[in-house]
């Protein structure tokens, strides 16, 4: 239990001290004399978030400890921090420091560690319910963690391993989900693969000869004037009669001047072996020559053929080149290129035909995670609906002794999509009156019904595994009369079994507090404080007239205030 809070520095707080008792400690003061400066001073020992500018004006840094004493043998307490703690240790000291820069620091007894580590051992040490509780109260994942505490330990493995199953299944799916499309776009590529390869298949040959190709086709567009020129070269070289000098000048063909040369050359044979060799070479370039003519004129009437075709033959050829021409474009411009791209088409479809879908062990490791997700959803629900009927029971009856006699109350469950928590939708429904139509907690319930609702679910929920210590803040928001002297009776009850700090404005509850404390607010030379002082009998008395809304002079006043700390 919390046996000391110490607190420094912290907001209106220069210095506070609070010894507190087992069972039901008040404390009580003025509206903005610094209760919720306390609470705020408890959610920083817990772990809670450090707000900027809670450091006292002028101080440095504020300062928060907490004193507790630990249940020796093995507790549920002792399980869970036992490992941070040497063996045999009988107390336990939580500390914060804040500094005004906004830095926040804590220890374990006197050992720095981290706030998440703080906020995990403070959840083992004290359950904190304030207003932000109320409200949480209304949300659905609240009330289904509520209901599934009721369920037992072995309903709290089945949670982790539902939520363990959950994880692999959505694993799974997002596995299956990747593979599909990694299939697809395989197919994807496939098909433009296959095509690729059946537009350069069909093209192949005339790749091959492209060179070639672009040859002919340049020599068919530029067939007349590639006859026109064997015509004239064919003529040049046309034998004839022996021409003499001015026939040659006349246009006579060559052919003919040369073998007029070889006669005249020929006629003086065996005169000089000189001119006889010169004669001899003559009569080679004139055959030569005669040869050359003969190949000339066949080459021009092969290309008269060309020009006879009218053109169909070019485009023919044409007409082949248009899907090469489109190939080379596509795949970089050259031949060399093309075929590459044909090569590296060709390995990846091989590759791509070799690949198979690992989908079929993937469904497997599928259907078998999510039965086992079915199996554990399933045992959830057996417990939940085993559960709800004795804790609604159980709260309607401390509804009736928190003065809402004639409410009910009942936990409406129905199926949603499996989740980490399995496929139970969670809603309180309450009617807080007689004849009043049953709705949602979170919009039938007022703020004072709220509160006697948390209370009396507390009462139900709190178990002996739970935190020794329960702080409320301000339970008994909204009520008043006998509903607030209801709330203080379950109150002083539920401190048969806990500790609790109740932080509260209601006299009817204050009345009931075994140890009293009260926060006075004071302002001197423009600085204002506030200070915590636990009260003696006659100072609880004085406390109780006051927030009966009287002064020390009021007789009525004082002996309600008595007979409310008799009746206690």
């Amino acid at each position: 239990m919390l046996c000391e809070l110490r607190v420094e520095n912290l907001l209106l707080i220069e210095q506070a001290q609070l010894r507190l008792a087992p069972g039901l400690n008040v404390l009580t003061g003025e509206t903005g004399a610094g209760k919720t400066v306390l609470a705020h001073a408890l959610d920083l020992l817990l772990g809670g978030r450090a707000r900027t500018g809670i450091v006292r004006p002028g101080a440095q840094e504020a300062y928060v400890e907490g004193v507790f004493a630990l249940q020796q043998g093995e507790t549920p307490l002792q399980a869970s921090i036992g490992e941070r703690l040497a063996p045999g240790a009988e107390e336990l000291v939580l500390a914060r420091r804040v500094g005004s820069d906004g830095r926040t620091r804590a220890y374990l007894n006197g050992r720095t560690i981290a706030v998440g580590e703080m906020r995990e051992i403070g959840a083992a040490l004290v359950c904190f319910y304030g207003q932000h509780e109320h409200r949480k109260l209304t949300i659905a994942s609240s009330q289904l963690e509520l209901l599934d505490s009721l369920c037992g330990p072995e309903h709290a493995a089945r949670l982790r391993a539902c939520a363990a199953s959950c994880s692999q299944v959505a694993r799974l799916r997002a596995q299956l989900a990747e593979l599909d499309e990694r299939e697809r776009a395989r197919e994807r590529e496939l098909e433009l693969l296959e095509h690729e390869r059946s537009e350069l298949e069909a093209s192949e040959e005339e790749l091959r000869a492209y060179e070639s190709l672009l040859q002919t086709r340049e020599r068919l567009r530029r067939a007349g004037a590639l006859q026109q020129a064997a015509e004239a070269g064919a003529h040049a070289l046309s034998p004839g009669d022996t021409v003499d000098a001015a026939e040659a000048d006349a246009g006579v063909p060559g052919a003919q001047r040369l073998a007029a040369a070889v006669s005249s050359l020929q006629a003086l044979a065996g005169v000089d072996e000189r001119l006889d060799a010169l004669s001899e070479r003559l009569s080679e370039v004139l055959i030569e020559s005669q040869d050359l003519g003969s190949e000339l004129h066949r080459y021009a009437e092969e290309l008269a053929g060309v020009a006879l075709d009218d053109g169909g033959g070019l485009d023919a050829l044409e007409e082949r080149l248009l899907p090469v021409e489109r190939l080379l474009r596509k795949h970089g411009g050259s031949v060399s290129s093309t075929l590459a791209h044909a090569e590296d088409a060709s390995r990846r479809l091989r590759e791509l035909r070799s690949e198979q879908a690992a989908s079929c062990e993937l469904e497997a490791h599928l259907a078998q995670a999510s039965a086992e997700l079915e199996e554990h959803d399933a045992a959830l629900r057996r417990a939940r609906v085993a559960a709800a009927p004795g804790f609604q029971k159980a709260v309607c009856g401390e509804l009736q002794a928190l003065a809402l006699a004639g409410a009910s109350f009942e936990v409406a469950l129905w199926r949603r999509e499996v989740g980490p928590s399995g496929g139970d939708e969670v809603e309180f429904v309450i009617a807080p009156n007689p004849g009043v139509p049953a709705g949602p907690l979170r919009e039938i319930a007022s703020g004072g019904e709220l509160a006697r609702v948390m209370l009396a679910i507390m009462s139900v929920a709190t178990s002996p595994a739970g935190a020794p210590t329960l702080v409320f803040d301000e339970v008994d928001a909204g009520i008043g009369g006998h509903a607030a002297r209801a709330v203080g009776a379950r109150l002083r009850a539920l401190a048969q079994r806990r500790q609790l700090l109740c932080i509260t404005h209601l006299p009817q509850i204050a009345s009931l507090g075994e140890r009293h404390f009260a926060i006075v607010k004071d302002t001197r030379a423009g600085s204002t404080s506030a200070t915590v002082t636990e009260l003696a009998e006659q100072e609880v008395v004085s406390e109780l007239v006051r927030m009966l809304g009287a002064d020390s002079a009021d007789s009525g006043a004082l002996r309600h205030a008595r007979e409310l700390r008799r009746a206690a």
